[in-house]
């Protein structure tokens, strides 16, 4: 029987593996950070808040994403959207991530037979 802290450890690696493409994915239109990450969350991705936000702010300084602040409801929100370069490295990622995914699901349905 699988360790349940040996489990929680190697979900996690999973996870971090493709939060970067979850959060590249929703950025095709502005959205302030709860914003995404109640988008993230409904669609079975939540993210914390202390890896959302540094994730945010690299991805702004890696050039893939661009943001303005605009003042909403009475409140300034920052929002974040996808430039030119995050858009071209969203596709590669897809593209990426589906061939991977194709290849697990060929490996994961050897097993079972």
């Amino acid at each position: 029987m699988v360790n349940t802290d040996t489990f929680g450890k190697l979900e996690l690696e999973l996870r971090r593996g493709v939060v970067v493409l979850a959060t590249l994915s929703q950025l095709r239109a502005p959205r302030y950070g709860y914003e995404l990450r109640q988008a993230l969350a409904e669609k079975g991705m939540p993210i914390e808040e202390g890896t959302l936000y540094p994730l945010l702010r690299r991805l702004e300084t890696q050039g893939l994403l661009q943001s303005e602040w605009k003042l909403e409801a009475g409140s300034q929100r920052r929002y974040y959207s996808l430039n030119a370069d995050g858009r071209a490295l969203l596709e590669k990622l897809t593209d990426s991530w589906q061939g991977m995914n194709a290849a697990m699901n060929a490996l994961l349905k050897e097993d079972k037979t």
